[in-house]
């Protein structure tokens, strides 16, 4: 059996810090800090930490749906979803992930991009 990338990173452990440094990453970025305005910062790293880790084919589960359900009233256009996309690439590159690996994550980023994007 295939090891995930999940396992073969350090699980949940380093999935939150992966997840935490992006985040500051995020609220340094003028184009997108805005979003992130008086919400509970902790909650949505747990919350970022088990999608991503979903994504790396660790135990949590994240639907689509849900995903739907928290950007809706967010007004996400592509600008500022590609920035975000960026960011977490730099943010795997930093904490020394393979390329082939961070391709593939972010692969599965981009893939769930109609279900962020609200704006066109």
């Amino acid at each position: 059996m295939e090891q995930t990338l999940f396992d073969k990173y350090g699980g949940f452990a380093t999935v939150s810090r992966i997840v935490s440094a992006f985040y500051d990453d995020v609220l340094d970025s003028p184009r997108l800090s805005p979003y992130f305005d008086g919400l509970d910062m902790r909650r949505l790293v747990d919350h970022q930490t088990k999608f991503i880790a979903s994504l790396m084919g660790g135990p949590a589960s994240f639907s689509n749906e849900a995903l739907v359900r928290a950007h809706a009233n967010l007004g996400i256009d592509s600008d500022d979803f590609d920035e975000a996309v960026k960011i977490l690439k730099f943010t795997l590159e930093d904490f020394d992930l393979e390329e082939g690996d961070i391709s593939r994550i972010i692969g599965e980023v981009v893939s769930r991009r109609h279900y962020i994007v609200t704006q066109s």
